[in-house]
């Protein structure tokens, strides 16, 4: 039996990766901010066969508390195996670029938020030297774009600090794995046309869940947005400054 830690844990994808590991019978803490979203997720997932599942309800924005949320999941589940970094919201580019305060609370939500809790987990798995961490970052990250460069330069924060990380704890058995999810159609995206490269959040989370055992370093999920990725950024900046996207 694993024991789970998931913040972020009522994002769709969080919550779908919850329904298989409760399906294999794993141990779960689920940190989030909706308490009672959370609640009703916590109590799906014993009736899907979770060994245990307790909840803890935080703003993760409250960085002071973090190192709580990780002492309690310790706590309350005896121990950790795998810690799974969910949170974030979709940031509104053409408001943010208006405002500087705006820009700041949507890097401090995606990107300075993460890193705190991922230095806390990385110290305490490194301490235990076992344990894997899995963070989601996005496809949106490997080069800036006009449409979404505050979104995209956050989650490139994160990908870059956690490729550091993934060094740093390898020879302590610690494992560090980046989900770089394309389109997935979720309800922060509601508001966007699908086309056919957008997937279900359940088969991002398929994906994240197999990858917390094989322990590969960055996956693109599905594998074409890493073709489409190299591509992208193969395009000589005269170029891409020309493209309207």
């Amino acid at each position: 039996m694993k024991k789970i830690l998931i913040l972020g844990a009522t994002s769709a994808i969080a919550e779908h990766c919850a329904r298989i590991w409760a399906e294999q019978g794993e141990s779960m803490y689920l940190v989030a901010r909706n308490e009672n979203r959370l609640t009703a997720i916590a109590s799906d997932l014993r009736v899907r066969g979770a060994s245990r599942v307790e909840t803890f309800t935080l703003d993760l924005n409250e960085f002071d508390r973090h190192q709580e949320i990780l002492t309690m999941a310790n706590r309350s589940i005896d121990g950790l195996d795998i810690a799974l970094i969910a949170h974030g919201t979709l940031s509104n580019q053409k408001e943010c670029e208006e405002s500087v305060e705006l820009t700041m609370r949507e890097i401090r939500t995606n990107a300075l938020s993460t890193i705190s809790l991922l230095t806390l987990i990385a110290n305490d798995f490194e301490s235990k030297r076992s344990g894997t961490i899995v963070v989601i970052s996005s496809v949106a990250g490997d080069r800036g774009r006009a449409s979404n460069y505050v979104y995209g330069s956050a989650k490139a924060m994160v990908a870059t600090f956690a490729s550091g990380l993934r060094q740093r704890l390898h020879k302590s058995n610690v494992a560090v794995v980046t989900i770089k999810p394309g389109f997935v159609d979720t309800p922060m995206t509601d508001s966007f046309k699908k086309g056919i490269l957008w997937v279900a959040p359940s088969k991002v989370a398929t994906k994240i869940v197999a990858s917390s055992v094989d322990k590969n370093g960055e996956i693109y999920t599905p594998f074409f947005w890493k073709i489409i990725l190299q591509a992208i950024k193969s395009i000589p900046t005269i170029a891409f400054r020309r493209m309207n996207f």
